[in-house]
């Protein structure tokens, strides 16, 4: 993987940071519409089929690193989707679990601490207490209190993607396509017989989806999975992390608003408040810089001074 070697994006840098935020929000709407025509583990494994087919020609056996990069598939294109499906499947409003998928971040930040031992800081601790802060409100809020089985397993399905970060991060240097071709083979694998043996009655539904569940179905399995994770990995190959994670806040944002359009879902109190209290956590974990140790600081300092 390239190292980052550019501070500020650019103009082409934040044209691919709009494309990417544009087809992850209009994604939250394609899931919805074709988990609603066909069935939350059918919907799923039939995507990343798609996205193994098409992705087929990248599989490659990194050398010691099948393990992990196959985890990463089970993880991300596994359990994540399948939880986010359900999370759908039980869900009226799409905006609020929108806002709540946006755990993700700080879930990635507690499991690198616990795991990895990895340092949190008092400033990125205060983040995350505002993030779940955040979702806690929107539990408040009496038109979202109802959809509170769709919320928990959208937080569950926020913490299963924290699980893949932390092993993502072990994946530099393999190409973005080969780490899609496990992503779609892994979740294929593990999502199918579960469909065959609990939704076999449902098949069909996938053969006869509506036109546009079946356009959805495309742009979720193409412009979505292949081309907008795709492009995010050439984004984070290229720019510093706190130069791109801050700009993916506007996904949510962007998911909600169009949720709203599409399926007249109202945008409460509760949930501008709640909303606004966990992109400003997950804001403060993306954007705010940990200060070095004191021993680090000196080393610096003496570098700068020979």
């Amino acid at each position: 993987m390239n190292k980052p070697n550019h501070t500020h994006l650019g103009l082409p840098g934040l044209g691919v940071a709009l494309l990417v935020n544009l087809l992850f929000a209009l994604n939250v709407i394609a899931m919805k519409v074709v988990v609603d025509a066909t069935s939350p583990l059918l919907s799923v494994a039939a995507r990343m089929g798609v996205v193994a087919l098409v992705c087929a020609p990248f599989l490659r056996l990194p050398p010691g690193r099948v393990k992990a990069i196959a985890a990463y598939g089970i993880l991300n294109g596994g359990l994540f989707l399948l939880l986010l499906n359900l999370a759908l499947h039980l869900a009226t409003n799409v905006g609020a679990l929108a806002i709540v998928g946006q755990l993700s971040v700080p879930f990635s930040l507690l499991l690198g601490a616990l795991i990895l031992k990895e340092r949190l800081s008092a400033r990125r601790g205060f983040g995350v207490v505002l993030a779940f802060a955040g979702v806690m409100v929107l539990g408040f809020d009496p038109r979202i209190a109802g959809e509170l089985p769709a919320v928990l397993v959208m937080a569950s399905a926020a913490m299963m993607w924290g699980g893949a970060a932390l092993i993502q991060r072990r994946l530099g240097g393999i190409g973005v396509m080969t780490i899609q071709a496990w992503n779609g083979l892994m979740g294929f694998m593990m999502l199918a017989p579960f469909a065959l043996l609990f939704e076999h009655d449902r098949i069909h539904r996938l053969f006869h989806m509506p036109p546009v569940a079946l356009s959805w179905f495309i742009f979720s399995s193409l412009g979505s999975t292949v081309v907008g994770q795709g492009a995010l990995a050439w984004l984070l190959q290229r720019y510093p992390i706190s130069a791109v994670m801050p700009l993916m806040l506007a996904s949510p944002v962007m998911a909600t608003a169009f949720a709203a359009l599409y399926f007249h879902s109202p945008i409460t109190i509760g949930m501008v408040a709640g909303g606004s209290l966990a992109l400003a956590g997950v804001a403060i974990i993306a954007i705010v810089r940990d200060r070095p140790a004191p021993e680090a600081q000196a080393l610096s300092k003496t570098a700068a001074n020979p």
